[in-house]
């Protein structure tokens, strides 16, 4: 059963009216796949990794942190966000034995419960639903590989992602286009065919990177905080991003239909 993000509808608003803002849009012709982030992108999870972290931090005796302060930590994994935790307690010099105890707690109570808090963002769903099948589709997350594939079984959305491609190593991390490339390869095309869809800058500079088009989303943890000289085409709602995808391979279709009767009129 897929989890569902209770609310209402957030997307931006025409200020004095109920029309909901147009969405920029981008060529999307060429795109063959898409890849997603996970979390803040696919799956609001900030409650279930600040459940998770703060378990972890609780069993060390150490100081413990809402949901509100850990949503500003997520986005480079459990190292870093763990790290981040002790710098803020005033234990960036902490020993590794403290680190792996904090990891190993963290990902217990991650394969515990991986989304027994958090939900799919609304529109997410459906979007994968409607395009799986057409369009390959892939998970490339700083999360774990194990950790990353129990959150997408854990919200229902196992059966329309083909891949799930985590930051096993550091080095692997986004901004690095290391897992976006790899991405490509799993599904067979060309980087520059490969939607990548996220919600941070670490998103958008690791899609230049490896050579892909990008799309932010705006309902995501770091949409609001981007290096400079990024302009990405933003979506506020994934019914905007459903319709330009669907608008595209509709196109798409019609061109290859109309390719075999222009042959067969250069031939005559």
């Amino acid at each position: 059963m897929i989890r569902l993000a209770p609310g209402e509808d957030t997307a931006p608003r025409c200020a004095g009216s109920g029309m909901r803002m147009p969405p920029t849009t981008m060529d999307l012709r060429r795109i063959r796949a898409v890849a997603f982030d996970l979390d803040g992108t696919l799956v609001d999870s900030a409650p279930d990794i600040a459940a998770a972290l703060d378990g972890a931090l609780a069993g060390a005796g150490l100081r413990r942190y809402d949901v509100a302060a850990v949503r500003r930590w997520i986005g480079d994994g459990p190292d870093v966000l763990i790290g981040r935790a002790l710098v803020d307690q005033g234990l960036g010099n902490s020993t590794e034995a403290l680190r792996s105890r904090l990891r190993l707690d963290f990902d217990a109570a991650t394969l515990a419960k991986p989304l027994a808090r958090g939900a799919v963002y609304r529109g997410m769903a459906e979007l994968l639903e409607r395009i799986h099948g057409r369009l390959p589709t892939a998970v490339v997350t700083n999360k774990p590989t194990r950790l990353a594939s129990a959150v997408v079984s854990a919200a229902g959305l196992h059966a329309h992602i083909d891949h799930v491609l985590g930051a096993d190593r550091a080095e692997l991390r986004k901004p690095a286009p290391a897992l976006l490339l790899e991405a490509a390869r799993r599904v067979g095309v060309d980087p520059a065919e490969l939607l990548m869809v996220g919600d941070s800058g670490a998103d958008l500079v690791c899609a230049r990177a490896a050579g892909c088009p990008a799309v932010l989303v705006a309902w995501g943890y770091g949409s609001a905080a981007l290096p400079g000289g990024l302009e990405p085409w933003r979506v506020d709602d994934p019914a905007d991003l459903l319709d330009a995808l669907e608008r595209a391979q509709t196109g798409t279709a019609r061109q290859a239909r109309r390719a075999p009767e222009g042959a067969r009129g250069a031939s005559c």
